[in-house]
């Protein structure tokens, strides 16, 4: 093991001694390059106790709102500071384009400062009440300690989506990665410290779903769990957080429908369903996985699309020219080749791609699909790869009809030039987000969050801080008058 970068976690505000490790692997290189803290029960007790003392005493509950808004905007500058450090971290943990990951680091302060401005935005209200002679008011305060569990594609990303407003509202954290990919995350709450966060405020634990995610999401002192990830894992979260009553949010997967209409431009057309399948290998939940395209206008669209996904360059994604990296894990690739061999076998044909380049690393080809039906298990489950499959209609009631026959509701994308069409679009379209002449767009202030079996809840702009408060009513009679005891008031 010697030659490894050995990462560790923060509990308590310091670094914790790791009684077991596990490797994690450079997805292009196919091979070990650090070593990761391996946590049980016992490591996730202490890093829960750590977040319930800094939640319940000492300087975090003693700060005034403006003042962790303050420690939020310092953590802004760090982050800026280290972001060139910390995403090439995250490429070579998960293999995905620098290129990307920089653009994310640069983007990630903006959280920071949007829920640091809002943090002593947190308002309660005076209640105009029908009892006579009684003040009535309420307060929002936070939930108490959150589980903040983080998947292996976007992984400070999708943890900042968290982090910026369950601090902002005041509550404490901690945090469990990915165990395919740990280590930005570990190299991240080295920061905290240096912004001036009090000890305990932030935590960090990794290792096996089993042996430290599942006592953490069900430890009695975490009020709350933050979930993104797959619908398996999302399930098992729901219900211990129903056993427990705890309070959840989960972003989940997706099976997007990017529509094209007959009157959209075909060039932008084509450039948005690329970027929304063929971006980050696939391996994001907001993938527009199947192209609805109306039939007049399939062979055509297919065609510009293959020439685009022929043009992608794949290869080593520290690369700032390499525009397809490899997957993340060998299980997941296993997964996706799984799905291309068995919608071959139903008819399916590989417009383009199809398999695995011969190439180093865990790569799978860019792929385009035509001859899908709908009902087909390539079109109905998420893959988490760069597969597109290509499904015909002929008017835009059976686009919606198919692009809503599915049980997830992430996402949807429609190209048209009509006001008329985009319009109803958007209004039929059973999906947390919709985008329309555009796609794979997100911002700090924008809900982001899906229907049905894509999730509960929203993230990002001001629903996401809602989701880490919770309403105190308060009740004041001035003059402490005797009511009749046996009669409500």
């Amino acid at each position: 093991m010697s030659g490894l970068t050995t990462f560790h976690n923060l509990v308590g505000g310091k670094q914790a001694t790791a009684a077991a490790t596990f490797e994690s692997f450079d997805p292009y290189k196919g091979e070990a390059w650090a070593l990761i803290p391996r946590d049980g029960p016992d490591q996730v007790s202490q890093a829960v106790e750590a977040a319930r003392s800094a939640f319940r005493t000492g300087e975090w509950p003693a700060l005034t709102a403006s003042a962790r808004g303050h420690l939020l905007m310092r953590l802004a500058d760090l982050i800026e500071e280290e972001a060139d450090a910390l995403a090439q971290i995250e490429t070579r943990d998960n293999g995905k384009l620098l290129a990307e990951m920089s653009g994310q680091l640069r983007y990630i302060p903006s959280w920071y400062r949007y829920f640091g401005g809002l943090a002593d935005k947190i308002e309660g209200r005076v209640l105009p009440i029908d009892k006579p002679g009684m003040f009535a008011f309420t307060r929002r305060e936070p939930v108490g300690v959150v589980a903040a569990i983080i998947p292996w594609n976007s992984p400070l990303l999708l943890l900042t989506w968290k982090l910026a407003p369950l601090l902002a509202a005041g509550n404490t954290v901690v945090i469990k990665p990915s165990e395919h990919a740990s280590a930005s995350t570990l190299a991240f709450v080295r920061l905290f410290e240096r912004a001036g966060f009090p000890p305990g405020v932030v935590n960090s634990v990794t290792g096996m779903p089993d042996e430290a995610g599942a006592p953490l999401i069900s430890h009695p002192d975490v009020a709350k769990i933050a979930f993104t990830g797959g619908e398996a894992g999302g399930i098992a979260v729901g219900r211990t957080a129903a056993e427990q009553l705890k309070h959840i949010t989960l972003e989940l997967g997706g099976k997007s429908a990017n529509i094209v209409l007959a009157d959209a431009n075909l060039e932008s057309a084509a450039n948005g369903v690329v970027a929304g399948i063929f971006a980050a290998s696939g391996q994001t939940c907001i993938a527009g996985s199947r192209l609805l395209v109306q039939r007049r206008i399939h062979d055509a669209l297919v065609e510009r699309v293959v020439a685009l996904g022929r043009t992608a360059r794949f290869g080593n994604p520290a690369l700032l020219e390499t525009q397809i990296g490899p997957i993340t894990t060998l299980r997941q690739r296993a997964h996706i080749l799984d799905h291309l061999a068995e919608a071959r076998s139903q008819g399916a044909h590989a417009a383009l791609g199809g398999g695995v380049p011969d190439h180093p690393g865990w790569f799978v080809e860019p792929t385009i699909l035509t001859g899908i039906s709908n009902d087909m298990r390539v079109a109905r489950e998420e893959l988490f790869g760069p597969v597109l499959s290509v499904i015909p209609f002929d008017d835009e009631d059976e686009a919606y009809h198919l692009a809503n026959d599915t049980p997830y509701g992430l996402a949807a994308g429609l190209w048209t030039s009509s006001m008329e069409s985009a319009f109803r679009g958007v209004e039929t379209l059973q999906a947390g987000m919709v985008w329309v002449n555009s796609y794979r767009t997100v911002s700090y202030m924008a809900p982001f969050g899906g229907y049905k079996r894509s999730g509960i809840g929203r993230e990002n702009g001001q629903e996401a801080i809602e989701a880490y408060l919770q309403t105190k009513m308060v009740w004041i009679d001035p003059a402490a008058r005797t009511a009749n005891p046996f009669v409500i008031r």
